[in-house]
């Protein structure tokens, strides 16, 4: 079974800098896409960062230039390193992997996974 844990999450003044990491772990194969989405009180959950297997990344034009997505391959880990936090950046973060399985001898089709959120409240 495939979990994905986040952490870092917290209270943060604005301005301050904040670093989440996301784990997944499980009988993993492979893992392709990785993303951070945010959703705020009352509104969808909308993607914030998203990072490929070889390195491409995705921003929302809101957090380019603040908001930094890595990823670890080796250990499944996906990190988003955010700077100069803003209040409208509040919400709950939720990790995204797009990853394969193993399934006995055979492998999965490819499946999405998410974490269960950490929440990021930014004061003024």
């Amino acid at each position: 079974q495939v979990q994905l844990v986040e952490s870092g999450g917290g209270l943060v003044q604005a301005g301050e800098s904040r670093r989440l990491s996301c784990k997944a772990s499980g009988s993993i194969f492979g893992v392709h896409k990785m993303a951070w989405y945010r959703q705020g009180s009352g509104t969808e959950r909308d993607l914030v960062a998203s990072i490929t297997t070889d390195g491409t990344t995705q921003y929302r034009d809101s957090v380019r230039g603040r908001f930094t997505i890595t990823r670890d391959n080796i250990r499944n880990r996906v990190y988003l390193q955010m700077n100069n936090l803003k209040e409208a950046d509040t919400g709950t973060y939720y990790c995204y992997a797009n990853l394969q399985t193993y399934e006995g001898s055979r492998l999965s089709s490819q499946t999405d996974y998410w974490g269960r959120g950490t929440r990021i409240t930014v004061s003024p």
